[in-house]
This record gives structure tokens, C-alpha cells and sequence, in this order.
């Protein structure tokens, strides 16, 4: 069902107050209804999915990803981020200046989001560390498969010291 202009208005500003009697004042309902109406609104399914939905797109617009999250707190730990910071200088007869300028992160900056990469990726290493141990015991299953399957008689080596290479002298 399409929404009307005071349906659209009504689900921004419940999203933004969440208040339906406040939500249904700010679309242009009655002052004297907005409290039935709004109550009215939130009971309409496709109202309450029309809300789903523009929740869903604004999370997908602010929130960041986890993949975005790594990538800026590896780029702080390694230095590749720059912040403002307002710097007051003197400049004489008791005056001062101030002006903006460039910082990389601090020693402690950077080893605050090497400490939460750490413990973000921590579970990664724990499962990469899991599946390690998986391959060396499956590698000793199939090596002990391949002695018990095996009936060949050993081989035996003999050296004899005694006879000297012609080319040695």
C-alpha cells in the first residue's frame, strides 16, 4: 500500500522521537487526534514495515561494518591517521595565535588500537589456532592409516667402510 505525505512524515519522526502522539503532531495530524492517531499508525502492518525498512536503511548508512572498523583501527595503530588539533602560539607583547595543524596518532593511540585489534582478532587466532591442531591430527591419523596398511618388509641399509673410492687418495 503506498504511504501518504503525513504516513512518510509520521514514520521520520517516530524514528526520530519515538513518540507516536509527538510523531503524528510534527506529520500535521490534529493536535486533538494525534494521540489515537499515531496509536492507530503504529498498528497498520504496513506502516510497522515501512518503519522496519527505514530503520534498516539507516543503519546500513551510519553503521559502520565490522571490515571498515579492522581497517581504521589497523590504519591508527600503524600511523596512517591524522587528526586536528588547535595549536595556541605566542607571538608576542602577550598575544597569541592559534591554528589548526596535523597530528599522527600518539605511542598510546596506536597501542590502544593494536590492544582492541588484538582483542577483536583474538577470537580469529583462537579458531585459526583450532584448526591447526585439526590438520597435524589428521595428518598423524593418515600416516598411522598408511603403517598398518602397509605389509612390505623393512628395508635395510649396509654400509661397508672398507673398500676406498677411486678417486679418493
Amino acid at each position: 500500500m503506498k504511504l501518504t505525505e503525513k504516513q512518510e512524515r509520521f514514520i521520520d519522526y517516530f524514528i526520530e522521537t519515538d513518540n507516536a502522539a509527538e510523531a503524528a503532531r510534527k506529520a500535521g495530524y490534529s493536535k486533538r487526534t494525534a494521540n489515537r492517531i499515531g496509536s492507530e499508525n503504529l498498528k497498520k502492518t504496513y506502516i510497522q514495515q515501512a518503519i522496519k525498512k527505514r530503520l534498516k536503511e539507516l543503519k546500513n548508512e551510519r553503521t559502520a561494518t565490522l571490515q571498515e572498523a579492522l581497517e581504521f583501527m589497523t590504519a591508527v595503530m600503524r600511523g596512517e591517521v591524522e587528526e586536528e588539533v588547535v595549536v595556541t602560539e605566542g607571538t608576542g607583547d602577550g598575544c597569541s595565535e592559534s591554528r589548526i595543524m596535523p597530528k599522527k596518532p600518539s605511542v598510546r593511540d596506536r597501542l590502544e588500537a593494536a590492544k582492541e585489534l588484538a582483542r577483536r582478532l583474538g577470537r580469529f587466532v583462537d579458531l585459526e589456532k583450532e584448526e591447526h591442531q585439526l590438520r597435524i591430527e589428521k595428518l598423524k591419523a593418515d600416516i598411522a592409516e598408511r603403517h598398518t596398511d602397509t605389509q612390505t618388509e623393512p628395508v635395510t641399509f649396509m654400509f661397508d667402510r672398507k673398500e676406498a673410492h677411486p678417486d679418493a687418495s
